[in-house]
């Protein structure tokens, strides 16, 4: 058996008109062609036209001119709603791809412990939603990401603090835990081997909760390389704190059973530039703050939405 398929111009999608559009949307704002007119700089027989055109596309009277003003009728009312969500998509698409404010570089300065597993997929979101902006990711420590900051060196930073300072805003709050090597036991010694970066802010912090414990520790591991501190204590040689869910590979979270003190919830914060140079650093900013809200692990903090359209 043959099937045979007739396609008619009927069957066929086809494309309203954005300028018609926009006319329809302007003559349903204003209350009639003049005014319309006079808003899209255009004469109004070339906005009736439009409007003619469009309802001869449609085969639908949109617009009531029985009365002395011009009034939508059932159609125009149903279409307006389609119209505006097609007039911004059109406007949101276009101003992003040919703007200035949507192309240029954005530094942004992330922990080493906090780059896994967040910014990753921020980075390719904004990528899709900014594809003529590039995002430049530096990491290091809190310490020197604020320096750097301070110096105007980075747009966006996070960090992890025990508290946030004027201009920055936490937008988590995430617990710290040991680690050690799966199936280790050096979390057992004492004095506890503890392996740091020299710069880790957390240090002195664990290092003074195991002192109230009263259990005796050494600085066994003392490196500039998160990679070695990993190494260390992957090998086990030493432990380890992170932040939880940021547990690098090889590693594993410690069930010490009360053998270890347990440790307090550092906050993680975001500094932006201010005032902000351009609406992508805004627009960053909300999406590392959905990010590290949805994380598991974290405890979301209520921040305020940024309203992006009034900052362009």
């Amino acid at each position: 058996m043959v099937l045979t398929c007739h396609i008619t111009d009927n069957d066929m999608p086809r494309n309203l008109d954005m300028t018609s559009l926009r006319s329809f949307v302007a003559i349903a704002d204003a209350g009639g062609v003049t005014r319309a007119a006079g808003f899209l700089n255009l004469t109004q027989s070339a906005v009736s036209m439009q409007i003619k055109r469009l309802e001869e596309m449609l085969d639908v009277p949109l617009l009531d001119r029985s009365g002395r003003q011009v009034a939508l009728t059932a159609a125009g009312e149903q279409l307006l709603g389609y119209a505006r969500k097609m007039l911004a998509l059109n406007d949101e698409a276009f101003a992003r791809l040919t703007r200035e404010e949507y192309e240029g570089e954005i530094v942004l300065g992330v922990p080493h412990d906090i780059v896994y597993p967040a910014i990753p997929q921020v980075l390719k979101r904004f990528a899709v939603e900014y594809p003529k902006m590039r995002v430049t990711l530096l990491s290091s420590f809190t310490r020197v990401l604020k320096a750097q900051f301070a110096r105007g060196e980075c747009d966006v930073i996070l960090t992890t603090e025990a508290g946030v300072e004027p201009g920055g805003e936490t937008i988590a709050e995430l617990q710290l835990v040991w680690v050690g090597a799966p199936g280790g036991t050096c979390w057992k010694g004492r004095p506890l081997r503890l392996a740091y970066e020299h710069n880790c802010i957390f240090r002195q912090g664990v290092q003074a909760a195991l002192d109230r414990a009263g259990i005796p520790w050494e600085m066994a591991v003392e490196s500039d390389s998160t990679r070695t501190v990993e190494a260390s204590v992957s090998a086990d040689l030493a432990v380890h704190t992170v932040l939880a869910g940021s547990e690098p590979p090889y590693v594993e979270r410690i069930s010490h059973g009360g053998a270890l003190p347990e440790l307090s919830r550092m906050q993680v914060n975001l500094y932006h530039a201010q005032p902000a140079h351009s609406p992508t650093i805004l627009a960053l900013a909300e999406m590392l703050r959905r990010a590290y809200a949805q994380r598991a692990g974290g405890r979301p903090v209520v921040a305020e939405r940024l309203d992006l359209t009034a900052a362009e």
